[in-house]
């Protein structure tokens, strides 16, 4: 990265609130100047800060992606496109037979082919720069917990495009980076299982009684979980470091859930690996299943 990074631009997808706005915030506190994706005015309004430039961004919108890209064409400072950080996301979580074929759909457009569909749009800047990709995937792109199946599916898919891509461009000098998240304090993961806890109520009786108390419990540890998980604040900056590190690894992990999961995920037996994360579940499970109502980003 050179000095001036005043002249840098950098694009942060799903900056309303949680990782995002933290990573935005941190990025224009090192100097650069962020195209910040927000899905509306009030989005925006909440975002705007000095060096923090809110942009119009539902990334299942080829328009918004277009407009993204001609803002980027058009600065009136001329700034290339240092940095694209791919981090707005989904998180509808149910048991594969029981989440609907349409949820499955949805969260695949928004955390696969949305992101798919912005790198694609703004490869040809970065390719100008010599620019740098930050997929933000999760400890769910190699470990998939019950319930979270559609979710970590589409982790798994970035995953496998991001490795592609990385080997693709490797030639044109664009570095392509994963970051693999844990659990991290946000409003989307706290309203994740509330939605949960709403396909139970849901259910039919046969249903529920082979999958009601798995999705409770699951829950429960996850809920449990997240009181001691990583800030956002703190994930941003870390994500904010590695769009902007010299040389970076092609993978980093967040938080000590996702430090511990992964390199486990990779060298255990499927056998041994469902027992390891049962008896990890268990071991969080020392609270009830939260409240519902801790609202959305």
């Amino acid at each position: 990265m050179t000095q001036s990074h005043n002249k840098e631009l950098m694009v942060v997808s799903g900056a309303a609130t949680g990782i995002g706005a933290a990573t935005a915030h941190e990025l224009a506190s090192m100097g650069f100047h962020v195209l910040a994706g927000v899905r509306t005015g009030e989005e925006a309004d909440a975002i705007r800060a000095d060096g923090v430039e809110p942009v119009t961004l539902d990334i299942t919108v080829p328009q918004h992606i277009e407009a993204l890209a001609q803002r980027i064409a058009d600065d009136p400072e001329q700034r290339p496109l240092r940095t694209l950080v791919n981090n707005a996301g989904i998180e509808i979580n149910a048991p594969v037979e029981v989440l609907p074929l349409e949820l499955w759909r949805e969260q695949f457009e928004v955390n696969l082919f949305g992101h798919i569909a912005v790198i694609k749009q703004l490869l040809p800047f970065l390719r100008h720069s010599r620019g740098r990709i930050v997929n933000i995937s999760s400890v769910g792109g190699i470990a998939a917990l019950p319930i979270f199946g559609a979710y970590a599916g589409t982790k798994f898919a970035l995953e496998a495009a991001s490795d592609a891509l990385r080997r693709e461009v490797k030639a044109q000098g664009i570095q392509v980076v994963v970051v693999q998240p844990g659990g991290v304090k946000t409003e989307m993961a706290a309203h994740s299982g509330d939605i949960s806890l709403e396909f139970v109520d849901r259910m039919s009786p046969e249903h529920q009684r082979l999958y009601g108390n798995l999705v409770r419990s699951t829950v429960a540890s996850n809920a449990a979980f997240l009181k001691r998980a990583v800030p956002a604040e703190k994930a941003g900056a870390k994500i904010a470091k590695v769009a902007t590190k010299t040389r970076p690894r092609t993978r980093y992990t967040l938080g000590l859930d996702a430090a511990f999961i992964i390199p486990l995920a990779r060298h255990l037996p499927d056998r041994l690996m469902d027992r390891t994360l049962s008896a990890s579940q268990r071991s969080r499970r020392n609270t009830p299943a939260p409240q519902r109502g801790t609202g959305r980003s």
